[in-house]
């Protein structure tokens, strides 16, 4: 990062995909062991910060990035005071970093909330660059990685973007390769997930650990060559299998996305958002166009770095 007085920044801070996501047993710290394939896609927002003389400050604008079915989010699912993840993520960096004076956060949101998207998780990776760019101090990539897993699971993985192998309860990560860039369609029914309860439901299902054990084998096998989405997604999804009163949703909506010509699909993390790969040599907009029903549906492709930081005059 270059050593240069600078007052702005604008980060584009993407979403991310599993590829796949098997959840083991619970530690005995209370988290899960799970091996994962994480994807950054172009779905994202936008965080623009400021240098202010004290204190931090946010600001939420929403704005639409859907093909279709895109209703006003519901603020509640995002929090503004001190418990949102931009603020947390601040305050962290001047703890733990140091940052003089204040900051002002004007965030763009349009990465839908709580749907296994990673938007939240995101932001704060967001914050953290921006804060590390303003202050004008060089972090290393290992103490980003540790400040971000401080802050949430997936946190980690929006600093390290691209595609990568995640690992112990997320922040373990192994860069991957893809074999060739994808797109993919992306879905967020009405209905959410709590991902407390998910976990909670996992624990009162009991997998069994041989199915643990291979998961494990399988993970470790993505990392030797380049991989197709298709191959990661075998993993998998171990929350598709706790989902409850919610799975008829889900099987009805996995059913209509198969049928409109996506193939590989799956829930994200916890979910709600369920993804379809779109085949090589079709337009997504083609298979968008036969996807019945009025659910917020996305249009994504892969990326290979999970967010992009430009100095603003």
């Amino acid at each position: 990062m270059p050593r240069r007085r600078v007052r702005r920044v604008r980060v584009t801070a993407r979403a991310k995909v599993n590829l796949g996501l098997a959840v083991g047993p619970r530690r005995a710290d209370g988290f899960h062991d799970l091996v994962t394939v994480f994807q950054s896609v172009s779905l994202a927002d936008t965080l623009i910060v400021t240098k202010r003389a004290s204190g931090f400050r946010l600001r939420i604008r929403h704005e639409s990035a859907a093909l279709r079915g895109d209703r006003p989010r519901r603020a509640e699912l995002i929090p503004v005071g001190r418990g949102n993840l931009v603020l947390r993520a601040a305050r962290l960096f001047a703890e733990r970093i140091g940052f003089e004076g204040g900051a002002d956060f004007r965030l763009i949101k349009r990465i839908p909330a709580q749907a296994g998207l990673g938007g939240g998780s995101a932001d704060a990776a967001a914050a953290l660059r921006a804060l590390e760019a303003l202050s004008g101090r060089r972090v290393s990539i290992e103490r980003r990685i540790a400040l971000a897993a401080e802050l949430g699971s997936d946190v980690p993985f929006a600093i390290f973007g691209g595609t990568a192998l995640g690992r112990g309860r997320g922040e373990k990560l192994e860069r991957l390769k893809l074999a060739e860039p994808f797109r993919a369609l992306v879905v967020v029914p009405d209905w959410r997930i709590s991902t407390t309860d998910a976990f909670r439901q996992i624990d009162l299902k009991n997998l069994p650990l041989t199915r643990w054990k291979a998961n494990l084998v399988s993970g470790s096998q993505l990392s030797r060559a380049p991989i197709r989405p298709q191959r990661a997604l075998r993993l998998g999804n171990s929350f598709e299998d706790v989902l409850g009163g919610k799975r008829t949703a889900f099987l009805a909506l996995r059913d209509r996305l198969l049928r409109a010509g996506a193939v590989d699909v799956r829930l994200s993390g916890s979910g709600s958002a369920v993804l379809g790969i779109v085949p090589s040599g079709v337009a997504s907009h083609v298979v968008a166009g036969r996807l019945a029903g009025s659910e917020p549906l996305f249009a994504v492709r892969s990326m290979r770095a999970g967010m992009r930081v430009e100095f603003l005059p």
